[in-house]
């Protein structure tokens, strides 16, 4: 993407949605990361969720103009993913399809202009669902939509506006989602380079809720990262990610709802190793 070129449209709030959702993860997770001499990256991860346990393996291989990831999970789903870069200027194109699901091909095609940005997908059965999303401006200020058409139904299934603002200290987005049923506001302000406080508000039309949540980062040292929400719901969540070497972290996960009383925090763990 070109330097002044506008983020893609699902950009629209994704700091504030990292700041206040990102590392939140109360189940056990383990990921293995190793690269080969050739470059090419194995991935092993283990997900226990309850008394379930998911597993995949993925591999992802970086060509010049060309990646290929592929994965197989435990339930012997093959997924695959292949991005040609420069297919033309300032265009790249993305085919991913899963086996033994012949329906769910799909074709991606990104086009970057120093002042828009275009995004549309296509799936490769009969009756595809259609997505469109386009973004106009700039880095720093840019406004955009989405929709996506159901030719099977057709009928849309989804369209969306927003605006967004970023600059080195603040984020700010407003996004007109759920089919105009609702408005989301979202700001991030970083104060320094070890502090970022954010907020999320939603307005629902068609009941009048409002609903919102805050939260913050805050880097105890070069090493460890404290996370903290709250949300008017009642609900208090805290991420401790403590990296004890390049790109192998340990993280803990805890909320609390104090709505339910009766029921005890949920917490998580999670540990990313890479040799």
């Amino acid at each position: 993407m070109g330097s002044s070129s506008p983020a893609p449209f699902a950009e629209i709030g994704k700091k504030a949605k990292d700041l206040l959702n990102k590392d939140y993860i109360f189940d056990h997770k383990f990921t293995l990361t190793m690269l080969s001499a050739a470059g090419t990256e194995f991935v092993a991860t283990g997900l226990k969720k309850d008394d379930f346990f998911f597993g995949d393996i993925s591999t992802l291989y970086k060509g010049q103009n060309t990646i290929v990831d592929l994965k197989i999970d435990s339930h012997s789903s093959v997924s695959t993913k292949v991005t040609v870069k420069n297919l033309m200027p300032s265009a790249k194109a993305v085919i991913s399809f899963k086996i033994p699901d012949h329906k769910s091909g799909k074709l991606d095609v990104q086009y970057v202009h120093p002042h828009a940005t275009l995004n549309s997908s296509i799936g490769l059965n009969p009756t595809p669902l259609l997505d469109l999303s386009a973004t106009i401006g700039s880095k720093n200020v840019y406004l955009g939509g989405e929709v996506s058409f159901d030719t099977a139904s057709s009928s849309l299934t989804k369209y969306n506006a927003g605006i967004g603002f970023n600059n080195q200290d603040v984020s700010a987005a407003l996004i007109l989602e759920d089919k105009g049923e609702s408005l989301r506001a979202t700001y991030v302000h970083t104060v320094n380079q070890t502090t970022s406080f954010g907020a999320e508000l939603i307005r629902r039309f068609s009941n009048y809720n409002n609903s919102f949540t805050v939260g913050s980062s805050h880097s105890l040292d070069p090493f460890t990262v404290v996370k903290t929400r709250f949300s008017d719901s009642g609900k208090a969540g805290m991420v401790v990610q403590r990296e004890w070497r390049p790109k192998s972290h340990i993280t803990f996960s805890a909320e609390y709802d104090s709505k339910a009383v009766t029921s005890s925090p949920r917490l998580g763990l999670a540990l990313a190793l890479k040799p």
